[in-house]
């Protein structure tokens, strides 16, 4: 607006300039006028070339602006995408490292078991053998002068005090610590068909039994791994509905959220890992949960 201004008072006094003079006005008058047009023909042209150098530094920085700006998105993107690649490695990661610590730990259960088996076992023995002693401790003594060749008066009567062998009676009932720990043997062999029929016999004989729970997981596992996600959803349920008090409730509804994702039921897995956060938010599982949510870009405090 200002050089508009300025260009147009510059033609005016152009105008005035070349309008013809009467001869009788004064030359000095048309000599300052001249010289005021020079002037502001000088102030035009400064301020036109300072406008075109801050014209030119403004247009610099804004080319400079929008390449660090491409440039940063590109960089974030890469970002992005090498986060989400080491996302889906760890999670399978974890995976393994949560079934190797399971089968310990249900190792580690089987074993403190049979300790407490063995101890009781041992206790029934001393049992045993001190009323195997107290009789012969309390064999009455023979007077002296009596005729010691004699049996005793009470020889023929059966001994009440020894004990009797119990042979217990035979069954075809599988037993069931046995029968759990030979099928976690098997799955940790990844003979999974065999190990399959020994989880599934310990869930046929036994079914309230806490070991029952943890063999439905493992045939869950089973078909998890042979990519039999609704069989493994179905196990996992048994869990969850019929044990849901039992060490495997965590893992089961973690793995469940992860069969109903790869089944491309989005929506169920999503809830059944926010509930694993909510029920369980302290467990490895629910680490995994948040780990995997993250992984989907889902906020993971349910509505």
């Amino acid at each position: 607006m200002v050089r508009n201004r300025l260009l147009t008072a510059v033609f005016f006094a152009m105008v005035l300039a070349s309008a013809p003079a009467p001869a009788r006005a004064a030359s000095k008058e048309i000599i300052e006028l001249q010289t005021q047009v020079q002037q502001l023909l000088d102030m035009v042209q400064r301020l036109q070339s300072t406008l075109d150098s801050r014209f030119g530094v403004v247009q610099h920085l804004a080319e400079q602006t929008a390449d660090n700006a491409n440039q940063m998105t590109a960089a974030v993107n890469a970002l992005q995408k090498k986060i989400e690649v080491q996302s889906e490695a760890g999670n399978g990661k974890l995976d393994t490292v949560s079934g190797q610590v399971q089968s310990l730990n249900d190792s580690v259960d089987e074993l403190k078991s049979r300790i407490s088996k063995l101890d009781k076992t041992v206790q029934e023995l001393q049992t045993q053998l001190q009323n195997i002693q107290t009789p012969s401790a309390a064999t009455p003594l023979v007077a002296p002068g009596a005729d010691q060749s004699a049996p005793p008066s009470d020889a023929g009567a059966p001994s009440s005090a020894l004990p009797t062998a119990v042979t217990p009676a035979s069954t075809q009932t599988p037993p069931l610590k046995e029968t759990y720990q030979a099928g976690l043997r098997d799955y940790n062999a990844a003979r999974y068909g065999v190990s399959a029929g020994e989880f599934e016999d310990v869930v046929h004989y036994y079914p309230l039994d806490d070991l029952a729970g943890s063999a439905q997981f493992y045939l869950g596992e089973i078909a998890y791994r042979q990519q039999n996600y609704a069989e493994a959803v179905k196990r996992y349920n048994a869990v969850l509905e019929g044990f849901s008090g039992s060490s495997k409730a965590p893992a089961a509804q973690l793995r469940k959220g992860f069969a109903l994702l790869l089944e491309g039921k989005k929506d169920a897995g999503i809830h059944e890992l926010r509930q694993l956060i909510q029920r369980h938010p302290q467990t490895p599982e629910a680490a995994q949960a948040r780990a995997k949510l993250n992984g989907l870009g889902v906020r993971i405090s349910a509505r």
